[in-house]
């Protein structure tokens, strides 16, 4: 059962207020026609409303299709015995068909429907004394626009639902394709920064301190001020060159914080096996190499993707994960065996499909020069391969592993 909406809500008090407006018209039409019946038709018709009324005061009824086909079950016996005593009670169809159509499934509302439409159909012929088109128009009739406006809301309540459900798919992916750009810039600002002391300063105190170095093996051998200055002077530049190190090792990024993209992808393996009823394996292959932080997100996203897809679409048992280093290339597999779809049928996103997580994944390939394809058939299952094409190896290695540059090799093998 939806919750209400202003809208809904609304066309709910409005079908309330039908209902005890026909079974006032009943009521008054007996007496006023002077009926036979009429004290029963009265009574009758009080039953039928108290009946109706239990129904919105009942959360049960809202909550569970069950409990709502007893309670219209109710509704539809002492109405059919109100329907025997009056003709009136034939108006009662139109605002039940709608009542049955919201409440039950797809499939029994129809049918209620269609019951109801032939009791009124059958007790107003009684009534009538005959049976003719005229007799039968009416309730099909209003059964056919119940129908009709209950679908088509139903249809319209789907798409706008969907059209939510992207809406916040499309801002939680921009939230985060923002956050991984605003990462990747501070990454590479600090790569830069890195970059700069390692040429700059850490190699200019070096260079002072062999020349001190050597100053100081060419004053003479005896003690004076100028070898206590010479010498102080060597030990700052020793100390700074120290420091200036210390902070190229702390500027250099660490990859997907401080953890690689293999053990990311196991972790997000076993958290999802752990939390959802799907076996997700993860499988290496070839020698991990290091990847610019851009890549090593985009990939670890799409991965988290797809296994989010296959959770929440496949019905699958099994799914792996599979993370590729080729001589040229970097790849990530991801497949399962679910009922699979039709990739053609969810080529773009829409309000009618769920195309957005594919397009989000192949935007994140493209953005780092890679490609993203899926294969699946109905009923045969999902496979995904991302590649990408390997570049050199990212400037963090160059600076940290340089940091010892010639010059610091010349001053460790001093005495």
């Amino acid at each position: 059962m939806n919750a209400l909406t202003p809208t809904t809500r609304a066309m709910t008090w409005s079908l309330h207020l039908l209902v005890a407006g026909l079974l006032t018209l009943a009521a008054v039409r007996a007496v006023t026609d002077d009926r036979p019946h009429a004290p029963a038709v009265l009574a009758v018709a009080a039953v039928v409303g108290s009946v109706y009324a239990v129904g919105p005061a009942l959360p049960a009824v809202r909550a569970s299709r069950r409990a709502a086909a007893v309670w219209l079950g109710a509704v539809g016996a002492v109405w059919l015995v109100l329907l025997a005593l009056s003709p009136e009670g034939v108006w009662l169809a139109f605002p039940l068909y709608f009542v049955q159509l919201h409440l039950l499934s797809r499939r029994a509302g129809p049918a209620a429907v269609t019951v109801t439409a032939a009791a009124a159909i059958a007790a107003f012929s009684a009534h009538r004394g005959t049976f003719t088109a005229a007799t039968a128009i009416g309730p099909a009739l209003g059964a056919a626009v119940a129908v009709a406006v209950v679908w088509g809301y139903q249809a319209l309540y789907r798409e706008s639902e969907q059209r939510r459900r992207l809406i916040e798919e499309l801002t939680v992916t921009r939230a985060d394709l923002a956050d991984a750009q605003r990462a990747a810039g501070v990454l590479e600002e600090r790569q830069r920064l890195a970059r700069e002391i390692h040429d700059t300063l850490a190699q200019g105190l070096s260079s002072i301190q062999l020349l001190l170095r050597a100053a100081e093996r060419a004053l003479p051998d005896r003690p004076g001020p100028a070898a206590t200055y010479v010498d102080q002077a060597r030990q700052a530049a020793v100390d700074n060159l120290a420091e200036a190190r210390r902070f190229v090792v702390a500027l250099s990024p660490p990859a997907l914080d401080d953890t690689t993209l293999t053990d990311a992808l196991d972790r997000l393996c076993a958290t999802t096996t752990d939390r959802h009823r799907l076996d997700v394996r993860f499988r290496l292959a070839g020698r991990p190499r290091p990847l610019p932080t851009a890549q090593e997100v985009a990939l670890l996203r799409v991965a988290q993707s797809a296994l989010a897809n296959t959770v929440g679409h496949a019905r699958a048992d099994r799914a792996e994960v599979v993370l590729s280093y080729q001589e040229d290339a970097v790849a990530l597999g991801v497949s399962d065996d679910g009922v699979g779809f039709d990739p053609d049928a969810v080529s773009g996103p829409g309000p009618q499909g769920g195309g957005f997580g594919l397009a989000a994944m192949r935007a994140r390939m493209h953005a780092v020069d890679g490609t993203l394809v899926v294969e699946s058939v109905p009923g045969s299952g999902t496979s995904l391969a991302a590649r990408l094409p390997l570049t050199s190896a990212p400037d963090t290695a160059r600076d940290t592993d340089d940091t010892d540059s010639p010059h610091d090799h010349d001053h460790e093998a001093q005495p």
